[in-house]
C-alpha cells in the first residue's frame, strides 16, 4: 500500500510530509502488520485488543487491560515483549507490596578493597522496557502511586535522587473487573495516565476451541524480531508529525467536552446530566488525536479522519468518564454513555 500525501486535508498544525516521512510511514505500516503476524503465533482472535496495544506502542502510551481471569492478559504482554525483543518485567501487585519493591532502593555495600561502606542504588523491576503491572488494583494507593512518576516522566526518584528509565518504556497494567474483595480502586489521577482501557472479552466458540486445541499441545514458537526499540522511538516521533485538520480537532474537543456534566458555556446533554458524575479531561482529547494519528498510519494514510477518532472513543473515554449513582441504579455502563455521546455528537457533513 503506497502512502499518498495528496489526500491530506488542509491543516494548521503540521509541517508538510516529506519523502523521508513517507518512507518511515511505510515502515511503520509494515511493522504493524509484521507484529500482528508474530503475535498470532500464540494469540487467537482479539483483533481490537491487539490493535489498541500496538497503537499504544506507536504513540508511547501506557494501557490498562481489564478482563476476567484466564483470558491470556499476562501471556499477551509477555509475548509482545518477546516479539519486540525488549526487556520485560512483571510485577505481581499484592496488598503487602511496597513502593521500593517497584522502584528499587539504596543498599549499604562494603568496598572489598577499602572496607568502607557506601550506599548503592539497586534498581527495581520498573527498570525495563515493558513493565506488566499485574492486578494493579490489589495494592494500596501509596504503592500504586509509585508508578505515577515512571508512567508520566519515564523516571523514578529514590532518596532524593532521580534515575532515568531506558527508552522505550511502557506500562501495561491488568485488572480483574469481577473480584472486588481486597482491592483498592485506582485513583482518577492514575487512571487518567493510561492512554487506553482495553477490555478483553471471551472469544467466540470456534476461536475458543482453537485456543484449547493449541494450548493443550506442545507450543514452542520462534519469533522474528521485526521491529526494534529504536524503531518504536522513530515511529513515536513520526506519529506526532501527522497532520490533523481543524475540523477533526474541533470534533475531538466537542466530543470530550460533551462528556462533562458541568461544561462551561453550554447546557449538558440530558443523559450526561443524569448519569455522569465527572467527564473526561483534556488528556482524553490529546490521546484521541494521537491515537487517531497512529491508526491512520497503520492504514496507509498520512492524515487523521473522523473515523479514526470515533473508532478509539471507547478505549480512550471508558476509564475517564465517572458515572454517578443514578447510572449505577439503572445499570447504565460507561460504554453505553459513550455510544450515546457518539450519536449525540455527529460527524460534520463535510467529514473526511
Amino acid at each position: 500500500m503506497a502512502f499518498n500525501p495528496t489526500t491530506e486535508p488542509a491543516t494548521t498544525d503540521a509541517a508538510p510530509i516529506t519523502d523521508a516521512d513517507l518512507a518511515l510511514a511505510e515502515r511503520l505500516r509494515e511493522g504493524y502488520e509484521a507484529i500482528d503476524r508474530e503475535l498470532r503465533k500464540l494469540i487467537v482472535g482479539q483483533a481490537d485488543v491487539l490493535e489498541h496495544l500496538m497503537l499504544s506502542l506507536f504513540v508511547g502510551g501506557n494501557s490498562l487491560i481489564v478482563g476476567v481471569p484466564g483470558l491470556a492478559k499476562t501471556l499477551l504482554i509477555h509475548t509482545l515483549a518477546r516479539v519486540l525483543n525488549l526487556e520485560f518485567s512483571r510485577i505481581q501487585f499484592t496488598p503487602d507490596l511496597m513502593p521500593s519493591d517497584i522502584t528499587g532502593t539504596d543498599l549499604i555495600q562494603e568496598d572489598a578493597d577499602t572496607g568502607r561502606r557506601h550506599m548503592v542504588f539497586t534498581p527495581g523491576p520498573v527498570f525495563a522496557n515493558i513493565v506488566l503491572a499485574d492486578e494493579i488494583n490489589r495494592t494500596p494507593p501509596k504503592t500504586q502511586a509509585a508508578l505515577l512518576e515512571a508512567m508520566q516522566e519515564h523516571r523514578v526518584t529514590v532518596q532524593g535522587r532521580t534515575y532515568a528509565l531506558d527508552e522505550p518504556f511502557f506500562v501495561f497494567a491488568t485488572q480483574n473487573p469481577i473480584e472486588l474483595e481486597g482491592t483498592y480502586p485506582l485513583p482518577e489521577a492514575q487512571l487518567d495516565r493510561f492512554m487506553f482501557e482495553i477490555v478483553i472479552r471471551h472469544l467466540p466458540e470456534e476461536e475458543e476451541l482453537q485456543v484449547v486445541r493449541s494450548t493443550t499441545a506442545i507450543q514452542d514458537p520462534s519469533f522474528t524480531h521485526v521491529v526494534s526499540g529504536e524503531d518504536l522511538l522513530e515511529f513515536q516521533r513520526l506519529v506526532r508529525r501527522v497532520p490533523v485538520s481543524e475540523a477533526v480537532l474541533r470534533h475531538v474537543v466537542t466530543l470530550v467536552r460533551a462528556s462533562r456534566p458541568d461544561q462551561d458555556g453550554a447546557e449538558p446533554l440530558d443523559f450526561v446530566k443524569r448519569w455522569v458524575g465527572y467527564g473526561a479531561s483534556v488528556r482524553a482529547a490529546q490521546y484521541l488525536v494521537l491515537g487517531g494519528k497512529a491508526r491512520a498510519l497503520t492504514r496507509g494514510r498520512t492524515h487523521v479522519s473522523f473515523d479514526d477518532v470515533r473508532a478509539l472513543a471507547h478505549p480512550v473515554l471508558r476509564h475517564r468518564i465517572l458515572l454517578n449513582f443514578h447510572a449505577e441504579s439503572e445499570r447504565v455502563t460507561t460504554d453505553r454513555v459513550i455510544d450515546d455521546l457518539l450519536e449525540a455528537v455527529p460527524v460534520p457533513r463535510s467529514g473526511l
